[in-house]
């Protein structure tokens, strides 16, 4: 019998679920069920309660894992759920009540997101947000190669800009579900700095990958399935 937890694995903007694959592989051959939730990326409090609900239809013990804004949704999704023994940031934001990841990645200097966006403005009057292609490999995937991170800036789903700008609210699962935190030490879109600062905030077990990109979960899959092999563990 089975007794590893479920890995539930929320993506962040401007990507999708396929971007774990290299890590999927990973865990799957490890012994671990593994489930990739589509993050909407409409509206922090909207993903949150999609996640919600298919963490709710999940059986048994559960580690959280969330990339990016992704790291908000789990953050709002998990807080309530008795089944989710641990919550896994990879790059993420770790947001306290009332903080967007639009104010977080002001917080610190030397993140390029501002400079990298390319918006759609819509018919209802709102915007959706992508990463420019021209940019995508420097600012968001140096440490990917070019023509993976190209495939990567091609497929990317846009995220709303009402997403990351909503306040997170209401009570924020780290504050009583033990975390662990992959910093990727050369992130242009989330400054090293400003990751540092959540994860000491939020009591994190750290872990720093050198170098590597925003997209430190495709540049670096063994270091980033250690952490969640760490976080199932303990």
């Amino acid at each position: 019998m089975n007794n590893n937890p479920t890995i539930v694995l929320v993506h962040g903007a401007f990507a999708d679920s396929s971007g774990f694959n290299a890590i999927t592989k990973r865990l799957v051959t490890d012994g671990y069920p593994v489930v990739a939730a589509a993050n909407p990326l409409r509206g922090l409090s909207s993903d949150a309660a999609h996640v919600r609900a298919l963490l709710e239809s999940i059986e048994g013990p559960i580690v959280l894992v969330g990339h990016s804004y992704g790291g908000a949704v789990i953050s709002a999704a998990a807080a309530g759920n008795a089944n989710i023994k641990a919550l896994v940031y990879l790059a993420a934001f770790v947001p306290e009540a009332g903080e967007s990841a639009q104010t977080l990645v002001e917080k610190l200097p030397g993140s390029t997101v501002g400079e990298s966006l390319k918006p759609v403005p819509l018919p209802d009057g709102q915007v959706d947000l992508y990463i420019n292609p021209k940019v995508f490999h420097p600012n968001f995937a140096a440490d990917v190669p070019a023509e993976e991170a190209t495939l990567y800036s091609i497929t990317q789903r846009p995220a709303a800009g009402a997403a990351l700008g909503e306040p997170a609210s209401g009570p924020q699962a780290w504050h009583s579900i033990p975390s662990y935190n992959l910093i990727s030490g050369a992130d242009k879109i989330i400054p090293p700095a400003t990751q540092e600062f959540m994860a000491q905030r939020a009591n994190s077990k750290v872990r720093v990958a050198e170098g590597a990109s925003h997209m430190v979960f495709v540049s670096r899959p063994g270091a980033t399935v250690a952490v969640i092999n760490a976080a199932a563990r303990e």
